[in-house]
């Protein structure tokens, strides 16, 4: 078995069947046995199971799953916050450098001169 994507042009839904090859005696072709499994949403990228006529089921989100995307979430943010204060800093040392670059290069400019003189 495997899975076949069939885009609809109309929609632009993508619908995913589960496909099965056999062996047509009569007409001694191969044909195959499609049944739907479900569309792939277009957010996330996963396979969301339909039912019916195309409705889609009632997903149950636990209290597990909604804590363990909390504290996941709660991680990123620490992390995000963490490198943005370390773009920070990293700024101020890179005006630092310049201003103390501008100095240097005063000094040079001025030590050029004196030996010319």
């Amino acid at each position: 078995m495997s899975l076949v994507k069939s885009k609809n042009k109309k929609s632009g839904i993508t619908y995913v069947y589960e496909s099965e090859s056999y062996w047509d005696k009569e007409k001694k072709q191969p044909r195959n046995n499609r049944k739907l499994i479900g569309k792939i949403d277009d957010l996330t990228g996963k396979i969301v199971a339909t039912r019916g006529r195309g409705r889609i089921e009632d997903p149950v989100v636990t209290l597990q799953q909604t804590n363990a995307e909390c504290s996941l979430c709660q991680a990123y943010k620490k992390q995000v916050t963490n490198q943005e204060d370390l773009m920070r800093s990293q700024a101020t040392e890179i005006t630092r450098l310049k201003t103390e670059k501008k100095e240097l290069a005063g000094k040079l400019i001025a030590l050029a001169k004196s030996f010319r003189a």
